[in-house]
């Protein structure tokens, strides 16, 4: 039986039962760039060993044909959840040569925007689908913004929740998301290619490095993730029908400056669509709802034909410290920290609540360091520390409730670190890349990040690799391979009756 709701959506603590709490469902998904030795962005094709990037289960590419993305299955436990996002990560080395994996979120030695190569997926409909959707972004966003990465992760119960008890828990995250910024953001520091002619307000610390002192995540400030355009949505996640409705609305809006780029030139596609959103990805949320999709189905018909299945948390660093990108205690506070959002009754939201929160995500992302930092909540201001304290104590039952149908204490050591972040901002992720690039690198991003990014290969390197997994990943990738020949074979369509067709396709 699914757990009982509140009015809001929210179930209480007690109707999760030890079992549901041991068997929580998450997966992971992971972007890293792929860099020379000597720190610049790679121009070599999506190697040939991992297989194809459009129907490889575990191994693609995200915007840049340098940008891998790293999917792990669902799994019941972090340490599963880990082990195989290791295994990947394994596959991966054996398979780059003396290439790197880039192992912060913000980019690289980057070339010149028009240098950076976009997402390659064969000769298909719907490969091509998703180069010239990655050709809109460029065109809209430029293709230094989509050079980003980050680790994405995925969220259910292991029993069935209600559309409104998903929505309920969205709400929560959004307005309580700022502490993940600011005990997991680790990008206060940019490589000055990243923001070459462009204006900023950033301070110059290195000939090559630009930062705010107390920023957490420049990527997920004003630098990194926007769109002025995009600005514009006020998109209710009050219900999936609110939600869907803001979403089509975005779908299906002309935009004038889109229209200006057009479709295409000639015989080239310069993107899917000339609406406010090409396709639903698109959408920059830090949370979304999802359902997984049937080949060629439309995300948002998904979701209104089955509803929300899990949800995506989508503002998480990569970890620079860490040699898959997350680490376990991180992992097991975005447990509790999920649970709490889904536990935490949950009022409708409303646009000023909305815009009240895009605001405290740009001051955490940018000051969340600043001492005496305060944040706009609907009862008024509140420093960022006292509400955090307020959050981590609404925690305590929940981490306390994990071991118990875990066993050990890793879930209130993971509260516990928290906690002594908040008390002391020197522990947060931001500022500990901040010091060591002072006491190591001369305060050079470029250096740090490379430095951490070769100690990384070496031990992804080390761990054992038996000969199973290497034939596992082996036939993955000749089957991905086979995959994509078939669908090549089998499209009849032309491309753009195909394009018009799925652009069309937004209700049952």
């Amino acid at each position: 039986m699914p757990p009982s709701t509140s009015a809001t959506g929210s179930p209480p603590l007690r109707s999760l039962p030890p079992a549901v709490l041991a068997n929580l469902r998450r997966g992971v998904e992971k972007e890293s760039l792929r860099v020379r030795p000597d720190g610049t962005l790679a121009s070599t094709p999506h190697p040939a060993q991992l297989g194809s990037a459009l129907t490889h289960p575990r191994i693609t590419t995200d915007f840049s044909e340098s940008q891998l993305e790293l999917i792990t299955g669902v799994h019941g436990s972090a340490d599963a959840c880990l082990a195989e996002l290791t295994a990947i990560h394994q596959a991966v080395y054996r398979a780059i040569g003396d290439e790197l994996l880039w192992c912060a979120s913000m980019p690289c030695r980057l070339p010149a925007d028009d240098a950076i190569p976009i997402g390659h997926y064969g000769g298909s409909n719907v490969g091509r689908a998703k180069s010239v959707y990655r050709m809109g972004l460029a065109h809209r966003y430029g293709r230094r913004m989509q050079t980003i990465s980050g680790v994405h992760y995925n969220f259910s119960l292991p029993e069935p929740l209600s559309n409104d008890a998903f929505f309920a828990l969205i709400r929560n995250f959004r307005r309580h998301s700022w502490l993940l910024l600011y005990l997991f953001g680790a990008s206060p520091a940019v490589c000055a290619s990243f923001v070459a002619d462009r204006a900023h307000r950033l301070e110059r610390l290195h000939e090559n490095t630009f930062y705010l002192p107390h920023a957490t995540s420049l990527r997920m400030g004003r630098l990194g993730y926007q769109s002025e355009a995009q600005s514009s949505l006020a998109v209710s996640y009050n219900s999936l029908e609110s939600y869907g409705a803001s979403l089509e609305d975005a779908l299906t809006r002309p935009y004038p400056a889109y229209e200006a780029i057009g479709i295409r030139d000639g015989d080239d596609y310069r993107q899917l669509a000339t609406s406010l959103l090409q396709i639903e990805n698109e959408f920059y949320g830090t949370i979304r709802p999802k359902r997984t999709i049937r080949p060629g189905e439309r995300p948002l018909h998904a979701l209104r034909e089955r509803g929300v299945e899990y949800v995506e948390v989508r503002l998480m660093d990569l970890d620079p410290f860490c040699a898959i990108g997350i680490a376990a205690g991180t992992m097991r506070f975005l447990d509790i920290f999920l649970l709490h959002c889904l536990l935490r009754e949950s009022p409708p939201d409303t646009p000023q609540e909305l815009a009240a929160l895009a605001d405290n995500t740009q001051r955490v992302a940018a000051r969340g360091r600043e001492p005496g930092l305060r944040l706009a909540r609907r009862s008024g201001e509140v420093t960022l520390v006292e509400w955090g304290r307020e959050i981590l104590a609404e925690c305590a039952p929940i981490a306390a409730a994990l071991d118990v149908a875990t066993g050990g204490t890793a879930h209130r050591e993971a509260l516990s670190g928290a906690a002594a972040a908040l008390d002391d901002p020197a522990a947060t992720l931001s500022a500990r890349v901040l010091e060591a690039m002072a006491r190591d690198h001369g305060h050079s991003y470029v250096r740090f990040v490379l430095a951490q990014s070769l100690a990384h290969r070496s031990t992804i390197r080390e761990l054992p690799f038996s000969e199973e997994a290497a034939e596992r990943f082996a036939r993955l990738a000749d089957a991905s391979v086979a995959e994509q020949h078939r669908i090549e074979a089998t499209d009849a369509m032309p491309f753009e009756a195909f394009r018009q067709s799925y652009l069309a396709a937004l209700r049952p």
